[in-house]
C-alpha cells in the first residue's frame, strides 16, 4: 500500500462527520432580512459542510467529493463507523483522491487509522485551518505565530508508524513537497523550537506594548474590528481609512493586524485596527499563538463586531466570535465598549432592508447595531458618529482658562488630550475645552488645577 501522503494528487474529499441532532433541536434557516440575532446558534450540517469545502478551497485543493456522514456516536479508533470507513475507502480509490479532509478534531490514533484505511493523507479541521494560516501569514510575526501553533499541534502526533513523517513537507504545512528538516522525528527538537519562537514572540509582545504606550501618550483612542472570517472587516477597514489592505472573498484573507488613523465627525482622531478573522472551532493553540496580535483587541477602547447580516448562519457566527472574545477576557455584552455592525446590507432588497432597519431600531439605544455596506459606503457616517459617541462617553471634558502666553501648557494639552475648542475671551484669557481618558484626566487636574 502506498504510504499516506505519497503521490498525493491535490484531489480532495471533504467529509462532514456530524453527530445526529437530538429530537426537538431542529434548526430553521432565518429568512432573508430577518434579525441576525436569532436565538438559535447551531448550524445545519449542510452549512457546516459548505464552510469546510470553503476552507479546503482556500488552500487550492480540488474538492472532487464532499458529503455528510451522520453519526450516532464517535468511534474511538476511527471516529467513523466501520461501514462508513469502507464506503469512503472505495470512493477514494475509485476517484483517485489523495487528501481527505475530516471536518472534526481527530486524535492522532484516529488520524493514523483513517490514513491506513483510506490509503490517502487525512487532515482534520485543526490541521486544515493551520494550513490556511501558514499560507496567509505574510510578516515575520505572523509566520512565527503560525509555526508555533503548528508545532504545538504536531507535538502530540509524533507517531513513528507514519512513514511519511520521516520527511516534513515544504514550509510547515501538511500538503507540500519534501524540503524541511526532520522536526517530527524528535520531540526535543520541537520543544526547543517552540521555546525559541515563544521568546521571539515575547519580544513582539513587548514591541507592541511600546507602540501602545506611545499611542497613549498621543491620546488617540483605539477602535478594533473583530468578526467572523469573510464578514467584510477588511473592506470596511479600507472604506473607513482609504487604505489598501487585501480584501477578497476568501476565508482568512487578512492575518496580520493593520492600524490606520481615522477622523471622527467632529475632527478628533482615532486609530482603527483590523485583526484576524474568527471561525467556529478555532484551534485553541491558534488563539494562544495570536495572543500578541489579539492584544490590539484586548486594549481597544471600542470594539466593532462586524457581522455579515445577510448570511444564513449569522447568529451562529456571532456566537463563535463571542466565544473567542470571552477567551480573551472581553465581555461581549459590554455595550459601552462593543458596537455591532451589520454589514453587507447592499445585498438586501428594499423590503428586507427596511425590515432589518426596524429590527435594529427596536433594540435598546446602547445595544443598537449600525447597518452598513462596506462596499457602497452606506451607513459609514452613522457608524463614525456611533464610535465618537462611545469614545466620548468614557472621556472626561474640561473647560480650562490659560494665559495666552502659556504656549508650553497648550502644547502639553495637544499631546495628552483631545483639544475640542479654544478661543480668546473678552478678558484676554485663552479658553480651552479638552477631553481626556481617565489617566490623562488626573494629570490635567494636577497640572492645571482643573475641575471636570
Amino acid at each position: 500500500m502506498t504510504p499516506p501522503g505519497e503521490g498525493a494528487t491535490g484531489r480532495a474529499m471533504v467529509v462532514g462527520p456530524y453527530l445526529r441532532r437530538r429530537a426537538g433541536r431542529a434548526v430553521l434557516a432565518p429568512q432573508r432580512g430577518a434579525s441576525p440575532r436569532a436565538e438559535d446558534t447551531e448550524r445545519s450540517p449542510e452549512a457546516r459542510l459548505d464552510e469546510a469545502v470553503g476552507l479546503a478551497g482556500a488552500i487550492n485543493l480540488e474538492v472532487v467529493e464532499a458529503g455528510i456522514a451522520p453519526l450516532n456516536e464517535i468511534r474511538p479508533a476511527t471516529y467513523l463507523g466501520k461501514g462508513k470507513v469502507e464506503e469512503l475507502a472505495g470512493i477514494i480509490k475509485a476517484r483517485e483522491i489523495g487528501i481527505v479532509v475530516m471536518d472534526c478534531a481527530l486524535s492522532p490514533v484516529q488520524q493514523r487509522n483513517l490514513e491506513k484505511a483510506f490509503g490517502a493523507k487525512v487532515i482534520d479541521r485543526t490541521g486544515l485551518i493551520l494550513e490556511i494560516f501558514g499560507e496567509r501569514a505574510a510578516t515575520r510575526e505572523g509566520t512565527l505565530q503560525v509555526e508555533l501553533a503548528h508545532l504545538t499541534y504536531q507535538k502530540g502526533r509524533l507517531v513513528r508508524t507514519w512513514t511519511h513523517l520521516e520527511r516534513q513537507r515544504g514550509g510547515f504545512g501538511f500538503l507540500g513537497g519534501p524540503g524541511e528538516t526532520q522536526i517530527e522525528s524528535d520531540r526535543r527538537m520541537i520543544e526547543e523550537r517552540i521555546a525559541k519562537i515563544e521568546r521571539e514572540l515575547e519580544g513582539v509582545k513587548k514591541t507592541r506594548k511600546l507602540h501602545r504606550d506611545s499611542r497613549k501618550r498621543v491620546p488617540y483612542p483605539v477602535v478594533a474590528l473583530v468578526g467572523y472570517t469573510n464578514a467584510g472587516k477588511s473592506t470596511l477597514f479600507n472604506r473607513m481609512t482609504r487604505a489598501r489592505v487585501l480584501e477578497a472573498d476568501m476565508l482568512f484573507a487578512t492575518l496580520d493586524p493593520t492600524l490606520r488613523a481615522i477622523t471622527l465627525p467632529h475632527g478628533a482622531k482615532a486609530i482603527l485596527s483590523d485583526t484576524v478573522g474568527f471561525i467556529s472551532d478555532l484551534p485553541t493553540m491558534l488563539v494562544a499563538a495570536f495572543r500578541a496580535t489579539l492584544e490590539e483587541v484586548v486594549e481597544a477602547d471600542v470594539i466593532l463586531h462586524v457581522r455579515d447580516a445577510t448570511h444564513e448562519d449569522t447568529a451562529a457566527q456571532a456566537h463563535d466570535v463571542e466565544e473567542v472574545l470571552r477567551a480573551l477576557d472581553i465581555d461581549p455584552n459590554d455595550h459601552d465598549r462593543l458596537i455591532e455592525v451589520w454589514n453587507k446590507v447592499d445585498r438586501l432588497d428594499a423590503a428586507a432592508h427596511e425590515q432589518m432597519a426596524n429590527i435594529a431600531q427596536r433594540r435598546a439605544e446602547n445595544e443598537r447595531p449600525v447597518l452598513v455596506s462596506a462596499l457602497t459606503g452606506e451607513g459609514i457616517p452613522a457608524l463614525l458618529e456611533t464610535i465618537e459617541r462611545h469614545i466620548a462617553s468614557k472621556r472626561i471634558t474640561f473647560d480650562l482658562v490659560l494665559d495666552p502666553a502659556d504656549g508650553a501648557g497648550v502644547s502639553w494639552l495637544h499631546r495628552h488630550s483631545e483639544v475640542m475648542e479654544k478661543h480668546l475671551r473678552d478678558d484676554g484669557q485663552l479658553a480651552v475645552t479638552v477631553r481626556a481618558d481617565a489617566s490623562n484626566a488626573e494629570r490635567i487636574r494636577g497640572k492645571f488645577h482643573a475641575r471636570s
